[in-house]
């Protein structure tokens, strides 16, 4: 699992781009710039009660992937909350942050007793493909593609001091990049994969208490944390950029990695189906993961992908592989815990498809 882009543009150039990277990712393709000539695809409110004549910035290259937003859907960034991100002991050390309450979480709160913790893990520092080096060997332009890598925020500009990117939500009692590879933004992209709960005659389910449809999603449960998530994956560099989406929904939900090549085909046929039909927008932004720091984040983009017929994915046998302990078929509810938001993009989902929540 990888990170990064590649070129310069302003800031609303920058928004159109990452959408374009997200289309392109969904579909598994090579990326190096938007093909001249291609066809975009204006973005529609699903809920009349959005419906506006300002149009929305285009979120597909080529017409091959169909996205669109909704504004009572949708969670905007700025309702991401920062609580995950300042966790007392850091994920997979023994490292403790220095504790950060909620009334100094703000940079422009002064605070002259700050003192975080430094730390960056040890995988981190061995310098794999996916990791920058120390800030000092190298100088990364951020808040740009900074050759291959996309150091652009969905958030916008994000203050850069003593040559190390600021968390644009605030403190988090710790410095360096943790378990993340890239100094500033990492970005990640997480399809929620949806389906209808339904009986043996093939009807939907209703919930005894909301009577409303109840939704199903592919889950995983994660090998380094055990929580439950959503299958997602970072985002490679540049043109190495291949399936994420589609890739690590297969790795981490079907395991095709152990398949023969006759049974991947197949697999694939069913996945690209699913990912080529109209995808809802639930966020794109800023993560409150516990794994943030002070000089690194994660960002994402997260498509719900449903099988409303239940004649695509929903056939496929469910093997966990790569990254995932286990992985099933979860009812979508509120009582259901999850990693860093994605609760959050789960009610979202819930809401846009009038299912129970």
């Amino acid at each position: 699992m990888n990170i990064g882009q590649g070129m310069l543009l302003p800031p609303a150039g920058r928004h159109w781009m990452g959408a374009i990277r997200l289309a392109i990712t969904l579909l598994g393709l090579p990326f190096t710039t938007c093909t001249p000539g291609a066809r975009p695809v204006v973005l529609r409110s699903s809920h009349p009660l959005t419906r506006t004549s300002k149009h929305i910035k285009p979120a597909i290259c080529g017409g091959y992937c169909r996205l669109y937003t909704s504004t009572i859907g949708t969670m905007p960034s700025s309702a991401a909350s920062h609580v995950k991100s300042r966790c007392p002991q850091y994920p997979e050390s023994t490292v403790n942050r220095f504790p950060v309450p909620d009334d100094k979480v703000n940079w422009n709160q002064n605070w002259p007793q700050y003192n975080p913790v430094s730390y960056t893990a040890p995988a981190v520092l061995k310098k794999p493909s996916w990791a920058d080096p120390e800030i000092g060997s190298f100088s990364p332009k951020f808040n740009t593609v900074d050759g291959t890598v996309d150091r652009t925020s969905f958030e916008g500009s994000y203050r850069v001091e003593n040559g190390k990117p600021l968390n644009p939500f605030g403190r988090t009692g710790l410095t360096g990049r943790g378990l993340l590879g890239r100094w500033g933004p990492n970005h990640a992209a997480d399809p929620i994969v949806t389906r209808w709960k339904v009986d043996a005659s093939g009807a939907k389910i209703i919930h005894s208490a909301s009577k409303k449809p109840i939704l199903q999603f592919v889950s995983i449960k994660r090998k380094d944390c055990g929580e439950w998530a959503i299958p997602g994956g970072m985002v490679d560099p540049g043109e190495e950029v291949s399936l994420t989406l589609q890739r690590e929904f297969s790795e981490e939900a079907l395991n095709t990695l152990s398949l023969k090549q006759s049974e991947k085909d197949q697999m694939h046929k069913r996945i690209k189906t699913l990912f080529s039909s109209t995808g809802f927008q639930v966020y794109k932004g800023y993560v409150d993961d516990p794994r943030n720091t002070d000089n690194a984040w994660m960002e994402t983009v997260a498509v719900n992908f449903h099988d409303e017929a239940g004649n695509s994915v929903s056939a496929l046998p469910l093997q966990a592989g790569d990254d995932a302990g286990q992985v099933q078929w979860v009812d979508v509810d509120s009582c259901f815990a999850l990693y860093a938001s994605h609760s959050h993009f789960l009610e979202l989902v819930a809401r846009e498809r009038k299912a129970h929540w």
